[in-house]
């Protein structure tokens, strides 16, 4: 299975998912400003993976300090993986994964901010292990969770990816999808391809052709007829940020295919790790969301399909009312509405 996200002791090694299906190339990030570029270009996508990668982003920054100066006091130390933290956090506004990891790695240093910098670098590099570590073992177990709600001969729609590239390993949705592949179902996926940047087409239909699970890409405009025919049993998508009430912001398109859904009478879910929750927030409306640069709507693989002077609106993420969630699938468990209850009862198990 492929490895979005490495690390080699001394730098992140990102697979480059704009460049994914045709070739395969691999950035290597010795300093957070390559680490926060990566995520804004989107070369490393996918709530929890770049989540992973601003966390390593941290432990770049306090090595490469270290070895700019060895005897940095700690004032100066500490207020540097202040700047990093922060230059992290603004790279992408909507992925809670993201501002939850960074939170965790300050947490952390926080903790440990009277020992010296080399013993903080130490001890922040072992938390950022733990973080990618702690994702795949989520994504297995929403997998094995979610594998319930699969029924023998599903044909699943999906919706952008949310596999291993766009996780530490595995998947939240496509983990539930590989889940039920291991398990020896006979499932099939429809793939929608998911523009403007087409992670459906280029990323989820690659991940699934490598792992033998039989898969279909569809245009994003083919879900209704299809549902309408009869060829689609459930939905499953990833998520960007769970709040409070259980509405989802996800990649633009979700909150499409959650209406044609219900108007098909079909079970629409939300897959995703404890760590896309948050509850900070009590309802979808308060989510922000990303808006994009117009070139990606205007411009497919560098040639322009649009006139290049036309007005673009493109924000990267739409919002999800709970009342269209059949269900979410977590590493703690599945549950369903009211959200407001159920997800605080989750909350208060660990």
């Amino acid at each position: 299975m492929v490895k979005a996200i490495t690390w080699q002791d001394d730098f992140l090694r990102l697979i480059d998912q704009t460049k994914l299906p045709l070739t395969t190339e691999y950035i290597d990030c010795r300093d957070y400003h390559s680490v926060a570029q990566a995520i804004r270009t989107m070369r490393v996508r996918g709530a929890p993976a770049i989540g992973a990668a601003a966390a390593f982003g941290i432990v770049l920054a306090a090595k490469r300090l270290l070895e700019a100066q060895p005897s940095v006091n700690r004032p100066d130390y500490l207020a540097l993986l202040q700047t990093a933290a922060s230059e992290l956090q603004a790279t992408r506004p909507t992925a809670v994964n993201l501002f939850w990891a960074v939170k965790r790695m300050l947490q952390r240093l926080n903790e440990v901010a009277t020992e010296t910098p080399a013993e903080i670098t130490r001890l922040l590099e072992k938390e950022a292990q733990s973080i990618w570590a702690e994702d795949i073992a989520m994504n297995h177990r929403i997998g094995q969770f979610g594998l319930s709600l699969v029924p023998e001969g599903a044909r699943i729609l999906t919706h952008c990816n949310a596999g291993a590239l766009a996780t530490a390993g595995y998947g939240t949705a496509l983990g539930v999808i590989r889940a039920a592949h291991a398990a020896g179902r006979r499932i099939s996926v429809w793939a929608d391809e998911t523009r403007p940047l087409l992670q459906g087409a280029r990323l989820t239909a690659w991940e699934l052709l490598e792992d033998g699970i039989p898969v279909a890409l569809i245009t994003d405009s083919m879900a209704g007829y299809l549902m309408q025919q009869g060829k689609v049993d459930l939905v499953i998508v990833g998520a960007d940020r769970i709040v409070a009430n259980g509405d989802v912001a996800n990649k633009i398109g979700t909150y499409t295919l959650a209406v044609l859904a219900q108007m098909h009478g079909l079970p629409f879910y939300v897959a995703a790790p404890w760590s896309t929750v948050d509850l900070s927030l009590s309802s979808g409306t308060e989510i922000p969301i990303e808006e994009r640069s117009p070139e990606e709507v205007r411009m497919v693989a560098g040639q322009y399909i649009a006139p290049p002077a036309v007005p673009v609106y493109n924000p990267a993420f739409d919002l999800t009312p709970s009342r269209l969630v059949t269900a979410i699938i977590t590493d703690r468990g599945i549950i369903g509405p009211p959200y407001n209850e159920s997800l605080s009862e989750l909350a208060d198990r660990n």
